[in-house]
């Protein structure tokens, strides 16, 4: 007979196998929704194809695609869609709606082709989520009105009050359009009652990409190579930020080489021949102990260090949170580097005592990551929602090791805008010398 904790083991593995299957990551879904809505648009007389569910509010996993039509010519995208060359099965046809399977990862993607006046209604109903359009709903009834995918109507007289924006439906309802990344019934909506909306971070307002890596490690590129494509993407500033020496596999930087790294990157930004600023730094190992993985004079020569886990996650929660707080205690810290060690659909973050670590990081000034590497989105929404409420700032960053992984910021942004983000919060909105300052 197994162990109580053995036991345990295998029912939560069992649990998130279940939880998992069915599951896509986010950036797998977001091209595989561009792909069909590029093949769509090749028809004539189509005004607009939308994603919507939960692909539209960004949520770190999707399970189907929900893509809405309009235009004169919307019927047609049904039988566009049935042909795409990638589709794998068809599970239905008819008048307003076609279904499909993807590929051999058999994503299902729902196409609705939609009356211009009720496209709107249709935006707000199908992005969801289940939590906020219940809330919604009921708000309509009370205020006489009655809300589905073809409009808002009056319940006295069938009378349409909105429909064709999305818009114009809360505004009937008495709301500031709410974006769609924050729609999930966690106090969204009396904010737009009270005109008290945060203005979510955009990808435009981010000034640099703080978290990559280089040959020097497990890198793909060099770091001139990093800067070059960060350049063009429009950055003011990187941060190079290589791993330590703990990290034997990826060939992690000892003391000299962090030194040696970090008079390199002082003569190349005197020099300005790359063009953009680059911040000397390190992700440094959280050894298990919770000791830096570097003597602290080494780290003192960097501009900027993250602190990560990368072993013993397996960790009891008081343990783990204790490795946490010694971490935080270097004064060399800038920042917790994927504070939970989730890797989405393969491993659960790890468990400590997040609220604590959370208000101890802001108390000394330690921003927490958000993490744009489609596979980890860590922090979450939900932790980053605790995290601001203790007073903690963040940086969105990509962990690139290639520079084509720089483009995946685009799902840190989304990351952040569902926990509620501004600029005024992510440190990388800042310009290079507003970064530098560590207040």
């Amino acid at each position: 007979r197994m162990g109580a904790k053995l036991e345990e083991k295998v029912l939560r593995s069992i649990a998130q196998y279940r939880l998992r299957t069915g599951r896509f990551l986010l950036s797998f879904a977001s091209q595989a929704a561009a792909e069909l809505i590029t093949h769509i648009q090749e028809l004539d007389g189509i005004e607009s194809v939308m994603p919507a569910g939960s692909l539209r509010r960004g949520r770190e996993t999707v399970g189907d695609l929900d893509l809405l039509v309009t235009g004169p010519n919307a019927a047609a995208a049904l039988e566009q869609v049935a042909t795409y060359p990638r589709v794998h099965e068809v599970l239905g046809r008819g008048a307003d709606k076609t279904s499909v399977k993807l590929g051999r990862e058999e994503l299902q993607v729902d196409v609705r082709a939609l009356p211009r006046e009720s496209h709107g209604a249709a935006l707000q109903y199908f992005t969801g989520s289940q939590e906020h359009n219940v809330a919604i709903r009921m708000r309509a009834v009370r205020m006489g009105l009655k809300l589905s995918e073809y409009g808002l109507f009056r319940v006295a007289d069938d009378v349409m009050v909105a429909g064709a924006g999305e818009a114009e439906v809360y505004a009937a309802l008495g709301l500031d359009w709410i974006a769609p990344e924050l729609r999930e019934n966690c106090g969204e909506i009396e904010l737009a009652e009270q005109h008290a909306l945060p203005a979510l971070v955009t990808r435009a307002d981010l000034r640099g990409d703080v978290h990559m890596h280089t040959t020097e490690t497990d890198g793909r590129a060099t770091l001139e190579e990093m800067a070059e494509a960060a350049r063009e993407l429009g950055y003011q500033y990187i941060a190079i930020t290589d791993h330590s020496k703990s990290l034997a596999m990826a060939n992690g930087l000892d003391e000299a080489r962090v030194e040696a790294f970090a008079a390199r990157v002082r003569r190349l930004n005197e020099s300005g021949a790359l063009g953009i600023r680059v911040f000397s730094g390190l992700e440094c190992d959280i050894l298990k102990d919770g000791a830096m993985d570097l003597e602290w004079d080494a780290l003192a020569a960097l501009d900027m260090v993250i602190g990560s886990v990368h072993s013993h996650m397996n960790m009891e929660p008081a343990e783990m949170t204790a490795r946490l707080l010694r971490a935080l205690e270097c004064p060399h810290l800038r920042v917790l580097g994927h504070p939970t060690g989730r890797l989405l659909l393969q491993r659960d973050a790890y468990p400590f005592d997040f609220e604590r670590v959370a208000a101890e990081a802001a108390a000394r000034g330690v921003a927490l990551e958000i993490n744009a590497s489609p596979e980890r989105l860590d922090l979450g929404a939900q932790h980053i929602r605790i995290a601001k409420s203790k007073g903690a700032r963040f940086i969105i960053s990509t962990d690139a090791h290639h520079p084509r992984h720089l483009l995946n910021m685009q799902y840190g942004v989304l990351t952040a805008r569902r926990g509620g983000l501004s600029t005024a919060d992510i440190l990388n909105t800042r310009d290079a010398d507003g970064f530098a300052a560590r207040k």
